[in-house]
């Protein structure tokens, strides 16, 4: 395994893909797949283009993405996780938070990750056991220790309303926290996690291409990343909680899963 071609691989692709997105941002046309779940012709040229280079250099990797992409022809160890475009909602609306995912499975765990925001021409890599890095120089996770000086990220479902778990858990941890937001990409909030620029995030409602890149991201800074219910973790469950490290993450975790109102 050749981390240094991999990650090349993967900042190639998640440029190309950006291109798109940028190249598309006066054009695009929207749907729904859902109720207020997005998808733009943005998303599937960006999927496309990151596809292509991939598929040139490692015909027989594995692939999952966002946009209906799932090749798992032949025998290989190598699953690439691919979101094109994270935070679809904001694209569509001019708010410049949104992102390339690109992640990569060896033999089912987690080795590469790399997530590129074309607005700050901000690219966050990690390989596992090589710690993580933005634009090349490396990044740790902050020191904050107690929920009153920290600064919160959650998402909630789309299309979500008053009654929905997820909108009980923001309330509960909103009154603890110094700062509580919600911003619309899993993939960046991670990476601002690894960072040092947000202290801790969770979602219960996202998809392996979702966190992929931006969990082995946070974990080689220095983060803890476990669903929000239990110690273990899983990019195929939607459950995610990631934090600095320090204690932030058990009393995170306390308020999340305590009583409901």
């Amino acid at each position: 395994m050749n981390s240094t071609e991999l990650l090349d691989t993967a900042e190639t692709a998640a440029r190309l893909g950006a291109k798109c997105l940028l190249d598309w941002i006066d054009e695009f046309r929207v749907s729904e797949k859902g109720r207020s779940d997005l998808v733009t012709d943005a998303d599937y040229a960006s999927q496309t283009a990151i596809v292509k280079l991939i598929s040139e250099r490692y015909p027989d990797h594995h692939m999952l993405g966002e946009e209906g992409l799932t090749r798992q022809e032949g025998a290989s160890d190598y699953r690439w996780v691919i979101d094109p475009l994270d935070g679809t909602s904001n694209y569509v609306h001019g708010f410049p938070y949104y992102c390339v995912s690109i992640g990569l499975e060896f033999q089912g765990e987690l080795v590469l990750g790399v997530v590129y925001d074309p607005n700050r021409d901000e690219m966050f890599s990690a390989f596992r056991g090589q710690g993580a890095k933005l634009n090349g120089k490396s990044i740790t996770t902050s020191r904050i220790l107690s929920l009153d000086q920290a600064m919160l990220v959650a998402s909630l479902p789309v299309g979500t309303n008053g009654r929905d778990i997820a909108v009980d858990r923001f309330l509960r941890v909103l009154p603890e926290a110094q700062t509580l937001q919600r911003t619309g990409s899993a993939a960046l909030n991670l990476c601002y996690v690894s960072a040092g620029r947000i202290d801790g995030y969770w979602s219960s409602n996202l998809k392996p291409w979702d966190m992929a890149a931006g969990v082995l991201i946070c974990r080689e800074s220095g983060g803890i990343v476990t669903s929000i219910e239990e110690s273990s973790f899983t990019i195929e469950t939607p459950s995610l909680l990631a934090t600095n490290g320090t204690n932030i993450h058990a009393d995170l975790q306390s308020l999340l899963t305590g009583p409901l109102f």
